[in-house]
């Protein structure tokens, strides 16, 4: 369900008035079905519109029934699996709202667009939220991350239905780019620039992978923590962008990140931006799918292969190997989630270019964009919204809320819009979990996976229907923490269950028995177009068919679309 209301979530409205921003649990008119047609504007008729031809708006899937977490979670710390209501302890519904954390602007220096133009884009696409995230470095330190903050501003008023935070692409001490991002406010800027300027890789020329410098990535963590702590922002964030792209995040890194703060370093992109790179030419860049198109330097970890310097159906091998380094987390019991984005610089097919007289170092930013003549097709990227989204499940539609569903795990992403919502949920008995969540029963406690999934009802951008061929369901088993942080794999994760679907509208209803469980394991899940597979690199008794190797210069997105679960814990006590 990526908008409209689970089942008992309800709106009231008298007068039709609408405030947007971050007022707790209003939802942008678009959205709302109570708002009759003829009371919104030209451009939310539109976005409805093409909400109501996708099969998105009023998809409507059955919510679980989720409790509270009563103990420990896996990683023994206290995590809500939902928003209370009043009165009898059960949880409510969530809105899953779709968005992107990875998007450059004319601050960047490769990119071009200003902010309106992505907001726009992503507010046409379907999108509730998205997070402008330009390039830390000296110019942006210096000038461009108090420049941009006007245009933001100005965006969150102009487009009132897609929640815009400002954030950057933090150049991580020792290791690859990261997003970071904070709830809006009076010190946005203030926070952003002293946490740039500190601990930015680039500003502080601390891109070598020695113990001093990965030391400052995680000073910067505590930055932001401190600074949520004392109140100067009211939330922040941090995931990793395009993980194993250069191989240069090693495992004890993307641990020690999580470990020094799990409120703020969440997880990783589980696919990176850049989607279009893989285009044949001369249609195409002919490059990698996400510019994955490296080999290893001095400065990566020399344990990984060779294949994790590629795409594997769109994803990171690090989120893509059943088995491997994502599940190898999961198996010690630390939540650690996946995203997917655009990684958005330059679009593909785009006709524009930047403005002239533009001054980049001077000024911190380039020119408006103006028409170009030519369509650009060997750029790499799509616009917000256009093929990658994230689903978030929020208590409602708001900036807090969005940030409280990822550092949840309320969260599944898909490619080309292969689905347009997904309900799953472990039970045993009247107790269920969702995506995140940690289901406690007692030792040889009947548990059950339910999963609904609304399929694509609607053309994507690339005007057709995909069709969904198959889901999978990955479990592995919690083994606790692993003595070597550098550990990348885990032997106890594998497909359990697979089902054939092989349809492209309605809804699906999926139910797959864990049996009387006795010791703690995880559970996430997998689906596929069925366009391209192959033997998992672990071999076919761990994930027989999984996604295959994106072919370098030939690897169409649209032909090869996937969608990906975070995962839920059953803890037996």
């Amino acid at each position: 369900m990526t908008h409209g209301h689970d089942h008992g979530h309800h709106h009231h409205h008298g007068p039709h008035t609408h405030t947007h921003g971050d007022a707790a649990g209003a939802l942008p008119p678009a959205l709302d079905n109570s708002v009759p047609d003829e009371e919104l504007t030209p451009s939310q008729l539109s976005r409805r519109s093409m909400l109501r031809r996708t099969g998105l708006l009023g998809a409507g899937l059955a919510a679980g029934s989720v409790l509270p977490i009563a103990g420990q979670a896996a990683a023994d710390e206290r995590r809500e699996a939902g928003p209370r209501s009043a009165g009898n302890g059960r949880s409510a519904g969530f809105l899953w709202l779709a968005g992107d954390h990875h998007i450059h602007t004319q601050y960047s220096s490769d990119a071009k667009y200003r902010v309106i133009d992505h907001v726009r884009q992503a507010n046409a696409h379907g999108l509730d939220w998205m997070v402008i995230t330009d390039h830390g470095s000296e110019q942006h330190a210096k000038i461009g991350v108090e420049k941009v903050n006007p245009d933001i501003v100005a965006a969150r008023d102009k487009v009132g239905d897609t929640l815009v935070f400002q954030g950057l692409e933090w150049n991580i001490p020792a290791a690859e780019h990261g997003t970071v991002f904070v709830h809006p406010g009076r010190n946005e800027v203030a926070v952003l620039k002293d946490f740039e300027n500190s601990f930015d890789g680039t500003v502080k020329g601390a891109g070598d992978n020695t113990p001093a410098n990965e030391a400052l990535a995680i000073s910067g963590l505590n930055f932001l923590a401190d600074a949520v702590r004392r109140r100067r922002v009211k939330d922040a964030l941090m995931l990793a962008n395009h993980p194993a792209r250069k191989g240069i995040d090693s495992p004890h890194e993307i641990r020690n990140w999580r470990d020094a703060q799990p409120s703020i370093a969440v997880g990783m992109e589980g696919a990176p931006g850049h989607q279009a790179g893989g285009i044949a030419a001369p249609q195409g860049a002919g490059s990698g799918r996400g510019l994955y198109d490296n080999s290893p330097s001095a400065a990566s970890f020399p344990g990984y292969p060779l294949e994790s310097y590629r795409t594997w159906g769109g994803f990171d091998w690090m989120t893509a190997t059943v088995g491997g380094l994502w599940d190898s987390l999961l198996a010690e019991g630390k939540p650690w989630w996946i995203t997917a984005n655009s990684d958005s610089h330059n679009v593909y097919a785009d006709s524009s270019v930047r403005g002239p007289g533009s001054d980049f170092n001077a000024n911190g930013r380039y020119e408006d964009p103006v028409y170009g003549g030519g369509l650009n097709v060997t750029d790499t990227d799509f616009w917000p919204g256009q093929y990658s989204r994230t689903h978030v499940g929020a208590a409602d539609f708001s900036y807090a809320a969005v940030m409280d569903g990822i550092r949840a795990g309320r969260v599944w992403v898909d490619h080309g819009g292969l689905i347009s919502g997904l309900d799953a949920r472990l039970a045993s008995g009247p107790r269920a979990v969702t995506l995140g969540g940690v289901l406690q029963v007692r030792r040889g406690g009947q548990v059950d996976l339910v999963v609904e999934i609304s399929l694509a009802n609607g053309p994507n951008w690339a005007q057709f229907v995909p069709a969904l061929a198959r889901v999978d369901v990955i479990q592995g088993d919690v083994t606790g923490p692993q003595a070597d942080k550098d550990a990348f794999a885990t032997p106890r994760t594998k497909v359990v269950k697979s089902f054939e679907i092989g349809r492209a509208t309605g809804t699906v209803r999926l139910t797959y028995s864990l049996g009387r469980v006795d010791k703690p394991v995880y559970v996430r899940l997998r689906g596929t177009d069925g366009n391209r597979t192959a033997v998992g690199l672990n071999g076919p008794a761990v994930d027989p068919a999984g996604p295959a190797m994106d072919v370098l210069g030939d690897a169409d997105p649209w032909r090869d679309l996937w969608f990906y679960s975070n995962p839920m814990w059953v803890l037996p006590a």
